[in-house]
């Protein structure tokens, strides 16, 4: 009989980094950290992948390859190294960081599809914020019940859209960069060869905007599987993580420089968060003379993208809430399915939460464009929680660090890992509580400054108190 180690195990290190690549990286999270940090992110980044993404992904490594039978669950990491307790809240908040996300989809949907059919950002302007929370709400509704009905061909759909939106992303950089040695073509921020130009002011308001670019990079949790179906991990895995650090690191500097070539680093549009992307592929149009062809494409293959998403990110992580718990912490009432294999309960406590996040905000803000950068940053306040628990993890692991045996060392030492692993919990909970810091003025709109403060501040704590209720109703349940 041959060796059939060398069948099971065929990845190698540059597919482990191009896997782990279109899962942590999209193009949003250029746009987004250039229109809050300008032309100085590009040291930003420099900074945050060093100093967290890179031990951040060795950590993912190590601990997948530890816990390789449990499918790279970080719930089931926790359960491996301390209590089901403690695993239950970590998929709980995997779980619930999920809501402010899905709140989002909507908005994320119809401003793509009014890009594409209609070449501007500016179709739902004139509608009210409370107007256009009704459609979001709409919207999410209508794709929840797609999702009810146990959807499976979404896959193909969603690859295709994803990849195409990961090419348009590779694409930009290039036609971006090209573009001021075109004729008449010259770059909106001045001095791109000066040093000073890409220094940070380092001041509070800079420290409230990390968030997002911890948001950015993490994630990279989702690839732990792949570790043990890597040829030699112990030294293939962490040559891709390098690699993926690489990529990651280049497209967040190239595409950040491609930002300041269409837009002046100190005049940042405020709609950029919400419209950047599509105006950026329609100003490259207008440059190479093809129209809004590009704006277009990445307008519908985006719109398709963030559909699939929205359908696979409400059922997916309540499938991993719901299935790997007992009615020990959960309500048996949640776990009950439909005909299509459907958590019915389950989705509708999603869309209650999710409904009560799209309509509330629009009672009390504004402008739509507020409502969308709003939500945007609440999302990279309460998506990290999530990467709290691999750290949390990690620090379990080193610590029993003799109980367990890995192919892939990250850190042998015991101290050395639990701080490293400390070091990156206390990094993420403090960007994710200075995020709380609304970025609207203070000066201009107060009202809307403490409004923004108080949902930032009230959302997390709610939707993380909420795990405590549930073992309450299970436990009832099951006295009962």
């Amino acid at each position: 009989m041959g060796d059939t180690s060398t069948n099971t195990k065929q990845f190698r290190w540059f597919t482990i980094a191009l896997i782990a690549f279109n899962t942590v990286w999209g193009f949003n999270n250029v746009v987004n950290n250039y229109a809050q940090q300008g032309a100085s992110v590009i040291t930003s980044w420099i900074i945050i992948l060093a100093v967290y993404f890179i031990p951040y992904t060795l950590m993912v490594g190590q601990l997948g390859s530890t816990f390789q039978k449990s499918g790279g669950g970080v719930s089931s990491w926790i359960d491996a190294t301390s209590t089901r307790g403690l695993a239950y809240f970590a998929a709980w908040t995997y779980w619930v960081v999920h809501v402010p996300y899905l709140a989002q989809k909507p908005q994320n949907i119809l401003i793509a599809i009014s890009w594409a059919f209609t070449g501007a950002g500016t179709y739902f302007s004139h509608f009210s914020t409370a107007i256009f929370s009704i459609l979001c709400l709409i919207v999410f509704l209508f794709f929840m019940w797609v999702a009810s009905k146990g959807i499976t061909t979404l896959g193909v759909i969603a690859t295709f859209a994803g990849t195409a939106t990961f090419v348009m992303s590779i694409l930009f950089i290039f036609l971006a960069i090209a573009a001021p040695h075109l004729p008449n073509v010259t770059a909106a921020t001045q001095n791109l060869t000066h040093v000073k130009t890409y220094i940070p002011n380092f001041n509070f308001s800079y420290f409230t905007t990390l968030s997002m670019l911890v948001l950015a990079v993490g994630g990279s949790e989702k690839i732990a599987p792949y570790v043990n179906k890597t040829k030699n991990p112990s030294k293939e895995f962490p040559l891709g993580m390098i690699v993926l650090a690489i990529l990651v690191g280049v497209c967040a500097i190239a595409g950040s420089v491609g930002m300041a070539i269409l837009f002046n680093s100190k005049a940042i549009p405020k709609d950029l968060m919400m419209n950047g992307a599509y105006s950026a592929f329609q100003r490259l149009g207008q440059y190479y003379h093809i129209g809004n062809a590009l704006m277009i494409t990445y307008g519908l293959t985006n719109s398709i993208g963030q559909i699939a998403a929205l359908i696979v990110s409400i059922d997916a992580p309540l499938r991993i809430l719901l299935s790997g718990h007992n009615d020990e912490y959960v309500p048996k009432s949640l776990m009950k399915l439909n005909k299509h294999g459907v958590f019915i309960n389950g989705y509708k406590m999603t869309g209650i939460l999710v409904g009560i996040l799209i309509i509330l905000p629009g009672l009390g803000i504004k402008n739509i464009q507020q409502l969308y950068n709003w939500l945007l940053n609440l999302n990279s306040i309460v998506m990290p929680l999530r990467y709290l628990w691999v750290f949390v993890a990690f620090m379990l692991l080193s610590k029993h660090m003799n109980k367990f045996h890995s192919d892939y060392m990250f850190v042998k030492n015991k101290t050395i890992g639990w701080l490293l692993g400390f070091w990156c919990f206390i990094f993420t909970a403090f960007v994710c509580v200075l995020g709380m810091v609304p970025k609207v003025s203070f000066s201009s709109d107060p009202h809307g400054w403490f409004l923004q403060l108080g949902l930032n501040i009230i959302t997390p704590i709610v939707l993380i108190a909420l795990g405590f209720i549930m073992p309450m109703i299970a436990r009832r349940d099951k006295n009962k």
